[in-house]
């Protein structure tokens, strides 16, 4: 058997040199096309309707994830055998893992999250790092929420470091991208859902929260600036302001970590016995 050879080996194709192009957030916009890099990232966009286009692959990645190809292959995605020279130029990591994948951009309009009468939501409100918005993403989907909202003072949601801090969480629930946060918060509460700011200099703590039972509703998060929390105009806009209370001797938790916890917080009130979530529920 003759052995495979990639295809593309110069990185200035101009296959790849549209792809590489994607890293920078006027030609993902432009395209409507954003980057997905790595098995884990491929194989979710693989499964996410038609949402992938390409795949660009070294040969021995196409033999260790011959699945990820395949399924890639059956939505009709074009799959290219690149030189390990090629998936360097087009990746944004120091180490690839020799498979990048080319998607369509998949936000959902924020009328249609509204819609679907979402329990609990998760929205970025001024978060600018991509690695802390893709990893709240991960949080709010490990936990069970319906959606995630990002304002438009918030990070681009294709960043590729978003994407990759996402782990592919960012193909399994809807997200809004560019609500203005007064549009956002209105919408929710008009849509029966009860919005907490989490702050760490909050009047309500979280315990106290879940102690008093006022968890159990439908419930949106808002969660601000890595490194300047929420502006008194956002805050303002909240039913409740809510700090994670800080048992030990740390002087604060990060983004990512007090967003697990509060969102952790609510779905476990929701699934309690009187929260709105059941297990009977259809």
């Amino acid at each position: 058997m003759r052995p495979v050879s990639p295809e593309l080996i110069s990185p200035r194709s101009p296959r790849v040199l549209a792809a590489r192009r994607l890293a920078k957030r006027n030609f993902r916009g432009k395209e409507r096309l954003f980057l997905a890099e790595g098995p884990q990232a491929v194989r979710e966009a693989a499964g996410y309707g038609d949402t992938l286009v390409e795949v660009f692959a070294t040969v021995e990645a196409a033999e260790r994830y011959a699945d990820i190809i395949a399924a890639a292959r059956d939505t009709g995605a074009r799959v290219h055998l690149a030189a390990d020279a090629v998936i360097e130029d087009v990746s944004t990591t120091v180490t690839p893992q020799g498979l990048v994948g080319i998607c369509r951009f998949l936000d959902t309009p924020f009328d249609e999250i509204l819609a679907a009468r979402p329990r609990l939501v998760a929205v970025l409100a001024h978060v600018r790092d991509p690695g802390n918005a893709g990893t709240v993403l991960r949080c709010a989907d490990a936990a069970g929420a319906e959606a995630v909202v990002l304002t438009d003072a918030s990070v681009d949601l294709y960043n590729p470091k978003a994407v990759r801090a996402s782990v592919g969480s960012l193909f399994h629930l809807p997200v809004a991208v560019g609500v203005p946060v007064e549009r956002a918060v209105a919408g929710l509460r008009d849509a029966g859902v009860r919005i907490l700011a989490a702050d760490g200099a909050g009047q309500d703590d979280l315990d106290a929260e879940l102690d008093a039972g006022t968890m159990g509703g439908p419930t949106a998060w808002v969660f601000g600036n890595e490194a300047w929390g929420l502006p008194e105009e956002t805050r303002a806009l909240a039913d409740a302001v809510v700090r994670v209370p800080i048992h030990g001797k740390a002087e604060s938790l990060n983004l990512a970590t007090a967003a697990a916890v509060c969102l952790y917080a609510s779905a476990r009130a929701q699934r309690a016995a009187g929260g709105c979530r059941s297990v009977t529920e259809s």
